[in-house]
């Protein structure tokens, strides 16, 4: 009996040495760049406790820094419980090892989800086939069907301008990063000039020398603002297989793109002077912007690809913006604040431009197209084709929408398989996310939107409201609404 107290008492005297015994952890962002020396941590440390004490090195390196909130990360598990038990779960603990804990900066404000419909705007007399936030966030843009673009006033909920121009539906729209105009294209290879202040058409003779007629205008990409802050140059793509790079004030082609052998299916304008296009042809093309050299061609998918995004999308998508909407006056500071924030995401995100491309074949591929013309991972685990794929804000993480009914996420520098989001009952057209990373949000054949919480994969909201297929939905910038349209022909706003 007494032998076995004996060893009762060295067992329990052992979980308490355990208990008591600490960490020894470096703190690394995600660079690998190590933050001060090797620090001994109590195992109950929580995340919370470890933000404080990595902001507190952080400010005795950079005393004017401001505190941010971060997530952390071992093994490429995020840390939500105290260190000593996210070991005991996800690591052998051999009592020997430093471990490395990785940081990685938080949005500095939280999105709520958006919860009800703030409303729903009739107008157009056709399917809504896109919508797009101004850059700060403040206006509204749609494409349609009927052969308009119109602008909306989002303090009221009403139609603001209608532009008519177009003779066919109007399959593309997007804003100039400076928020002052908006380029739309049509399914008979029209590309049209809006005044965003006045809803007039901007160049009465219109763009010459543009894409052959019949061949329908697929993607538009402006060039970012801190590469040319005076945003007057745009990129187009279309069936014609051509990607055509204009003149916003000459309305002119500056050059044409045309090595693809069939349809450019989508084509964005990276942040460090490459334009990038994805074709029918399977191929990716990199060119370079200032004279529209061919750089490289990516090769790999086995069916056509169907979109193309980048790590710093929303940097390039919102400029000189802040998270208010704000931006400075002067064109140089605001030049400064676009280039700083794109550098800053740039940084986070490993110093390197990463583009994912998605295709009928049910895979993506991520690709360094800057340095290397071999993908950097091939992300596998989709039924059916892929839709939609696009980055989060931080760049961090990349989600997919497919046919196959679901949404899936995965590690924005690996391309690592992280979650599948199942809710929809039909095909997901898109998807897009949160200005804080948090949220992810899908819309559907099925009629419906779902607001998803990506740290859980749970549906955090349902939004049925649509009477029918739902092609379209974006979350503005400042991430106070969202707004969708499709086949049932009206435009919702969805408000937290």
């Amino acid at each position: 009996m007494a032998t076995k107290r004996s060893a009762e008492n060295e067992e329990e005297e052992a979980r308490n040495v355990k208990a008591r015994r600490n960490v020894v952890a470096s703190l690394k962002d995600e660079n690998g760049e190590t933050c001060g020396p090797p620090l001994d941590l109590p195992q109950d440390i929580t995340p919370k406790l470890l933000e404080a004490l990595l902001n507190q090195l952080l400010e005795a390196e950079e005393p004017d820094r401001e505190r941010n909130p971060y997530t952390f990360y071992i093994n490429d598990q995020e840390l939500v419980t105290d260190v000593g038990t996210h070991i005991e779960k996800h690591m052998e603990d051999n009592g020997e090892q430093i471990i490395d804990i990785t940081y990685r900066p938080q949005a500095v404000f939280k999105v709520r989800a958006v919860t009800r419909c703030a409303a729903t705007i009739p107008g157009h007399a056709e399917a809504v086939l896109q919508v797009q936030f101004s850059p700060d966030g403040k206006r509204l843009v749609s494409g349609s069907g009927d052969t308009t673009v119109r602008f909306w006033d989002i303090g009221t909920n009403t139609p603001q301008y209608t532009c008519k121009g177009h003779k066919k539906w109007v399959l593309c729209v997007a804003w100039s990063p400076d928020g002052t105009r908006v380029m739309s294209g049509d399914n008979d290879g029209k590309v049209i000039l809006w005044d965003a202040a006045t809803g007039k058409r901007l160049g009465e003779n219109g763009f010459k020398n543009g894409h052959k007629v019949g061949k329908h205008v697929a993607s538009i990409a402006w060039e970012p603002f801190h590469a040319n802050p005076e945003c007057n140059r745009v990129a187009t793509s279309s069936k014609d297989g051509t990607v055509k790079v204009w003149d916003t004030v000459r309305h002119k082609v500056l050059f044409s793109l045309s090595q693809h052998t069939q349809s450019v299916t989508s084509v964005i304008w990276g942040g460090e002077g490459l334009i990038y296009s994805a074709s029918l042809d399977r191929t990716i093309k990199v060119w370079r912007a200032s004279d529209g050299a061919l750089v490289r061609t990516l090769e790999g998918h086995a069916h056509r690809i169907n979109q193309l995004c980048i790590n710093t999308a929303f940097a390039c998508r919102t400029g000189p913006y802040d998270h208010r909407g704000y931006r400075d006056p002067d064109k140089v500071k605001a030049t400064k604040a676009a280039q700083d924030k794109y550098n800053k995401l740039l940084d986070s995100c490993g110093g390197v431009e990463r583009l994912a491309s998605a295709s009928d074949d049910f895979t993506m591929f991520l690709w360094t197209p800057k340095t290397d013309k071999k993908p950097l991972a091939r992300l596998t685990g989709h039924q059916q084709l892929v839709n939609s794929v696009v980055f989060s804000p931080d760049g961090c993480t990349l989600a997919s929408a497919s046919f196959d009914k679901s949404v899936k996420t995965w590690d924005g520098r690996t391309g690592k398989f992280k979650q599948t989001m199942r809710g929809h009952v039909a095909a997901v057209y898109q998807a897009a996310w949160s200005a804080d990373s948090r949220l992810l949000l899908s819309a559907s054949k099925d009629s419906t939107i779902i607001v998803w919480n990506t740290k859980t994969a749970k549906i955090q909201e349902q939004l049925p409201g649509h009477a029918d297929e739902v092609f379209t939905a974006d979350w503005s910038p400042d991430g106070t609404k969202v707004a969708s349209g499709g086949k049932d022909k009206v435009m919702k706003l969805w408000y937290a």
